[in-house]
């Protein structure tokens, strides 16, 4: 039976999935749009650092007044409306709640929420993708341990990017590349915000009108949300990530399956079965028409005479040897579409993508000269940006392990690192007590680094 389907039997039986959301930002609130038109389904609670902003954020999107009017979680339950606070513990604690949406987009809190749910014996569907890409593997062990499910959210790419490569699997194909599009140049990597809406394509006038956050838009901007979906990516499907990092290549759709090819063939990787993003741009600035700057694809190979054949027969867009054939995703819309997932870990108890092993980190890198004594404020801002890198690599780095970018935020540097250096641990004084840092901690105790696999 279909999800839609199953969604409508619940609607139906009266037994709608109920769910715990915290954070209702952007992304919460685009989920929050499509729930009144989605069967099957009812929001008990929300929980926002600020209660009144997460109510003007259901009014912008169309809520009326009186589904959110419950007072409490106990009466949201029992009447079918939702009760907006600020008490996340409550809403994961809560007999109601049969899974938690976290979307806050904050890493280290994230971790805390992720945990208490599941504590509490409630699945998650993780949005905040920052958390997944410095401790995802250990999430997935403890979600195990606790017999849930645990998710990245469809819709946002990184689970897009693991079910086409789910699907490439499922049909006999190796993988050789998987990944996303993005607006890139080297030197965005120093972007900060206030120069992130000239290189975007918004005025600063546009940016206000849409309330648009110009650090989340620069972490999109200066490589490191790419990194950290990357990495996301990479440890759910056992993809390997290049040596120093992503390379970027540009490439129209078409061109895709030229460029994500091994090198000794001609394109750019290092090997087969790797993931890469591919920009819009060329080097000198300009545009690259029929781009994948908001999409996704996977590149995979016909092995044999017949399936090439089959490619030329069905009018399949490959490389000129036939041998490589890309499917893609143009478009994402990101929270429009996390309903999936919630359907998916209630109904089928299936994850969206998951990761599977540590084969991949994201490391905090100087964006320009920075003093003893700077205090770091993490992806997006002035001061680091992300640079994605193998786990191995990143464990070693400078003896000492790489400073995820996912905890550079809000700690203080202990002697300058020089523009375009990745920091490593002791370059920084860091809270030990954070529950963040200890699972990060652990999972560097418990995780052997592996080798990617197509």
């Amino acid at each position: 039976m279909s999800l839609h389907a199953r969604l409508q039997q619940r609607a139906a039986e009266g037994r709608p999935i109920r769910v715990g959301l915290i954070g209702a930002g952007k992304f919460g609130s685009m989920y929050l749009a499509q729930v009144p038109r989605t069967p099957g389904v009812h929001v008990v609670g929300i929980a926002d650092l600020s209660p009144a902003a997460a109510r003007r954020n259901l009014a912008r999107v169309g809520w009326e007044p009186e589904r959110a009017s419950a007072p409490s979680l106990d009466a949201a339950a029992r009447e079918g409306r939702t009760h907006v606070g600020d008490d996340w513990r409550a809403l994961v604690a809560h007999p109601a709640i049969d899974v938690v949406v976290e979307s806050t987009g904050a890493p280290t809190a994230a971790v805390e929420h992720v945990l208490g749910a599941f504590a509490h014996g409630k699945p998650v569907v993780n949005v905040t993708v920052e958390a997944d890409a410095f401790c995802g593997p250990m999430l997935a062990r403890r979600a195990a341990e606790a017999g849930v499910v645990y998710s990245l959210a469809f819709g946002d790419q990184p689970a897009l990017i693991c079910d086409l490569v789910d699907w490439a699997r499922t049909c006999g194909f190796p993988v050789v590349a998987a990944g996303r599009g993005h607006k890139w140049r080297p030197h965005f990597a120093q972007s900060t915000p206030d120069t992130v809406w000239g290189y975007y394509g918004l005025t600063p006038e546009q940016a206000e009108r849409g309330g648009l956050n110009p650090k989340m838009f620069n972490s999109f901007l200066d490589g490191s949300k790419p990194s950290i979906e990357s990495a996301a990516v990479a440890n759910a499907t056992g993809l390997a990530v290049p040596a120093a990092g992503l390379q970027y290549p540009p490439a129209s759709i078409a061109d895709i399956p030229f460029v994500t090819r091994p090198r000794s063939e001609g394109g750019v990787l290092e090997r087969k079965g790797m993931v890469e993003v591919v920009s819009s741009l060329e080097p000198d600035g300009r545009a690259i028409p029929y781009d994948i700057r908001m999409g996704v694809w996977v590149t995979v190979e016909g092995e044999t005479d017949y399936v090439r054949h089959c490619f030329e027969e069905y009018n399949a867009h490959t490389d000129p040897s036939g041998r490589y054939f890309t499917l893609y995703k143009r478009w994402h819309l990101i929270g429009l579409e996390v309903g999936v997932s919630v359907a998916s870990v209630v109904l089928r108890g299936e994850a969206t993508g998951v990761a599977a092993g540590w084969n991949a980190d994201v490391v905090a890198t100087a964006k320009r000269d920075l003093k003893a004594g700077e205090v770091l404020d993490g992806e997006g801002g002035y001061t680091v940006w992300g640079k994605l890198q193998p786990a191995l690599a990143s464990l070693a780095h400078r003896g000492c392990g790489g400073l995820p970018l996912g905890l550079a935020h809000g700690v203080t540097l202990r002697r300058p690192v020089a523009q375009g250096q990745m920091l490593c641990w002791d370059d920084v004084a860091i809270d030990e007590t954070m529950p963040a840092l200890r699972l990060r901690r652990e999972m560097e105790r418990q995780f052997a680094p592996a080798g990617g696999a197509g």
